[in-house]
Formats: structure tokens, C-alpha cells, sequence
């Protein structure tokens, strides 16, 4: 007897099963959250997109005009005809397009950042979880050791650990790398007590003692099984996450133990600015702030609708 062919959902049924899922609702009836996507999505394709968008290659020497230093917002250059909309400084570099370069190397620090966070701490926490016993106990005794210690001082303890051990003439071509993985490493341990929480238990479950009596691997099981079902936590701080690590590397570079100045960031932006912040050239400062309180506001306003819409408690 022949087996019968279950038919597969086309993508226009796929679309409408989305369309009509709880997340979708929850997005579609929540104006904060779709000014919040909004705005994060304008953010990240206006960075992307930076080399059509902006009128000036910022952090070309060459397109640089020292006579159109410090102009005020809407005003022309003294030495050409282009209209500065946020202003210049002290090098006659359009804000406006150093705000995009700048927003472009601070959103790539935060997703790299992110991703090691995410990998580094699900994996360790699906390990502690289902496996327990002293590896359970060994991996949250460190992670308890790292969360007493605040994440900027995890970062600012791995960035100079790091430059230590780089020589001297290769600091410029690894510190966007070693600033990336300093914040990674500095916000692991919360995914991996997340994780191991809800993993605690899922591995009860009926479906993880069938397919261990099935004789599946311990890390198929992990992969294919308990992780699809802890996930959804981890979106939500991974967004959340995402601000933090812009604010972090901000911070960082404002320190001066961040991005080198070839590669500024919304951070080195501002550490610049606040050099002319008392000396009347207000907006060298002011818009590079503003741009970063937008991209970290959007993103937790985001995080914070995500993690309202999945939990079923708020439903």
C-alpha cells in the first residue's frame, strides 16, 4: 500500500500563516513597536547604504576643506558652495556623513558582539543544562564569577589583556576585532543561565526520553530537539543586547580604548565633540549623541515589545 503524499504549504499559505500569528497581531496593534522597527530599519539601511547616502566621503583627507571648519548647521562652506545640514568641525567634516560611517561601524561592533555572546553563551548553557552534574556546576560557577563584575570592566580587562599580547604595530588592524570580541565575551554568561534554565526543563520532557531511547546523540538531541524550544528567550536579550553593545563600544571609543581614529564610531564621534562642547560649537557634539540615543532607543523598545510578545502571561 502506498504511502500517501502529504502535500506541502505553498508560500502564499506560509505568508498567511505569518500574517496571522500571534506575533504578527501583537506587532501590527503596537505603535510603539512599529515606530521602533521603523526607525531601527531606517538606522540600518541608511549606515549600509552610507557610501550613496552621504554627500562626503567623511574619512577621506582629500575631501576635506579646512576652511569649512566648524560651520553651523544649514549654513555653507566658507571654502565651497555645500550646505552642511548638521554642521561641520574642527576639519570641516560633514556631520551628517560621519554620523552614517560612524553609525555603520557601531551597528557592525554590536552585531558581531552579539553573535559571539549568542553562540558562546547558548552553547555552554545547553551543555550545563542537559548535561549537569560538575559541568553544569563548572560552567555556572564562571559565569557567576563573571556577572559580579560590571560588563564594562570584562570588556576594558579583555581590551588591554588583548593589546598586551598584539604588537605594537598591528594595534590599528585588529582593535575593530578586539573591541567585538571584548564586548562578546563580556555578556555571555546571561544566555548561558537562560538557557541552562529552560533546558533544565525541556530535557524531562516526553519528546527528549524518546529520542534518547531512540539512541540519538546528546548533541543531536541538544541541536535538534532542546534548542528550537529555549530560543525564544534569547531573541529577546539578544535584542536587547544589541543596544547595550552599541552603548558599550560608544563608551569604549569615547575612553579612547575603542575603534583607532581611521575608523570612528559614533563613540569617537562624540569624544571628539565634547572637546567643543563649551566653546560654542554645540552641534559637533549634540548630533552625534542623538543619533546614538536614537539607535539604542529603537533597538530596547523593540527588545522590549518582543519580550511582552512572547510571553504568554502578557497575552
Amino acid at each position: 500500500m502506498a504511502e500517501p503524499v502529504i502535500a506541502r504549504p505553498t508560500l502564499r499559505q506560509r505568508l498567511s500563516k505569518a500574517w496571522n500569528s500571534d506575533l504578527s497581531w501583537s506587532f501590527r496593534h503596537s505603535p510603539v513597536a512599529m515606530v521602533a522597527a521603523f526607525t531601527t530599519l531606517v538606522i540600518l539601511l541608511a549606515s549600509v547604504f552610507a557610501n550613496f547616502l552621504a554627500p562626503q566621503d567623511a574619512f577621506d583627507p582629500s575631501a576635506l576643506n579646512l576652511l569649512d571648519a566648524y560651520t553651523r548647521p544649514g549654513d555653507a562652506g566658507m571654502g565651497s558652495n555645500t550646505v552642511y545640514w548638521l554642521g561641520s568641525d574642527n576639519q570641516g567634516r560633514d556631520l551628517f556623513s560621519a554620523i552614517l560611517y560612524g553609525s555603520r561601524v557601531s551597528l557592525f561592533v554590536g552585531f558581531a558582539a552579539v553573535s559571539i555572546s549568542v553562540v558562546l553563551g547558548v552553547a555552554l548553557g545547553l551543555t550545563a543544562g542537559y548535561l549537569g552534574g560538575r559541568t553544569d556546576a563548572f560552567i555556572m560557577r564562571v559565569a557567576d564569577i563573571q556577572l559580579s563584575f560590571p560588563a564594562i570592566l570584562i570588556a576594558l580587562l579583555f581590551f588591554g589583556v588583548a593589546r598586551g599580547l598584539i604588537p605594537a604595530s598591528q594595534h590599528e588592524q585588529v582593535a575593530l576585532w578586539v573591541l567585538i570580541a571584548a564586548i562578546g565575551l563580556s555578556h555571555w554568561a546571561q544566555y548561558a543561565r537562560t538557557v541552562r534554565g529552560s533546558t533544565l526543563v525541556e530535557r524531562n520532557k516526553e519528546y527528549v526520553q524518546a529520542a534518547r531511547v531512540m539512541g540519538r546523540p546528546s548533541f543531536i538531541i541538544m541541536l535538534r530537539h532542546v534548542l528550537p524550544n529555549v530560543v525564544g528567550p534569547v531573541l529577546v536579550i539578544a535584542t536587547i543586547n544589541l543596544a547595550l553593545a552599541v552603548i558599550e563600544e560608544a563608551t569604549l571609543s569615547f575612553l579612547g580604548v575603542g575603534v583607532p581614529p581611521t575608523q570612528p564610531s559614533l563613540g569617537t564621534l562624540i569624544r571628539f565633540g565634547q572637546q567643543y562642547l563649551f566653546s560654542g560649537e554645540w552641534w559637533i557634539l549634540f548630533f552625534p549623541s542623538l543619533a546614538l540615543v536614537l539607535v539604542a532607543l529603537s533597538i530596547n523598545l523593540l527588545g522590549d515589545w518582543l519580550r511582552d510578545a512572547l510571553n504568554p502571561k502578557l497575552r
